[in-house]
């Protein structure tokens, strides 16, 4: 099934977000092709909690292919304050989009999955046959169940209808359009929102924690290479880890010294050790992706970073934070 003039149609939900946005560019910059047509489309499009706004978007849209970003988020205390509410409108969004799917006969969907899905209590590296065994973190159990059972409905749509609806589940993403809200918005991004400040102020640069947690991280012009593969090319109905290698994890530290030096941040460094490390390590297998492609070149974390920064250095004033 194709549109009218034998164009492929991908719908990106969330379309306006980091990855959708880093998508957006890889396809206009590197990966266009004259027999695709993609349509980014954010909540101003419809309200995905309501099954007849995702019914008229789609038949607006008319996909045939869909990318399902959208998704209800929130930082730490967010979460544990309202676990029901992201349990609740995150299946909301996810139902109306794979039923939506269904009914309208979208030959592949691409969902986004979390890290935070896998069990709490676990064994290290985790890996896409981890999902189901164990139960989450308690903080944000409501946003992870939710998750979780995007992975369900794929193998049950499947297994019913035939459907190839699929999943990814990407370990810590940053690059440009990221959240850099230094309470909400995530480690890294929080990272150079803080130096950026400490810059301008001239005051301390302080690192909650001890810096020594170690995190893998991937830039989003990467997951979103990754995730044009596997919207064309992946054959699975079972999720695939899109993360660096383990041997690529760095420290909070690093991390840290890495965007002082993109920021050529010169002034005093501190490290708050009343504030909680969280989780030391969460680390992830990559062998399956390797399995597939096994030569992608992952971007230099170094450079990631640097392009990172000087995108929210040029942005300040429109960024999210």
């Amino acid at each position: 099934m194709s549109s009218g003039d034998g164009k492929k149609v991908i719908l990106v939900t969330g379309g306006t977000g980091l990855v959708g946005e880093g998508i957006r560019h890889i396809i206009v910059t590197e990966e266009k092709r004259e027999d695709e047509e993609w349509v980014f489309a954010s909540s101003k499009d419809a309200d995905l909690t309501n099954a007849e706004q995702t019914r008229a978007l789609f038949e607006r849209v008319k996909p045939t292919h869909v990318i399902h970003l959208a998704a209800f988020v929130g930082g730490l205390f967010r979460n544990l304050k309202y676990n029901l509410d992201f349990l609740r409108r995150n299946i909301l969004i996810n139902d109306n989009v794979l039923n939506t799917s269904f009914e309208m006969k979208v030959e592949k969907v691409v969902s986004c999955l979390s890290t935070c899905i896998f069990p709490d209590k676990t064994t290290y590296p985790i890996d896409e046959k981890m999902v189901h065994n164990g139960p989450p973190h308690d903080s944000n159990f409501g946003y992870s169940y939710a998750k979780r059972l995007i992975d369900v409905q794929n193998r049950a749509y499947h297994q019913q209808h035939g459907c190839h609806f699929t999943a990814v589940i990407p370990t810590n993403v940053f690059g440009p359009h990221d959240n850099f809200n230094m309470e909400d918005g995530h480690v890294l991004p929080g990272l150079m929102h803080k130096v950026y400040n400490a810059k301008r102020d001239g005051t301390p640069f302080v690192i909650w924690g001890t810096g020594s947690p170690r995190r893998q991280f991937i830039y989003s012009l990467d997951l979103a290479r990754l995730f044009i593969w596997v919207l064309r090319d992946y054959p699975e109905i079972d999720p695939i880890i899109l993360s660096v290698g383990e041997e690529d994890e760095v420290s909070i530290k690093e991390a840290a010294e890495l965007v002082i030096e993109a920021m050529d941040f010169k002034g005093e460094v501190r490290y708050d050790t009343s504030k909680a490390d969280g989780q030391f390590k969460k680390t992830a297998s990559n062998a399956k992706l390797r399995k597939y492609k096994p030569d992608f070149k992952f971007t230099p974390i170094k450079q990631a970073i640097k392009e990172t920064c000087d995108w929210f250095v040029a942005n300040h004033e429109a960024a999210r934070k």
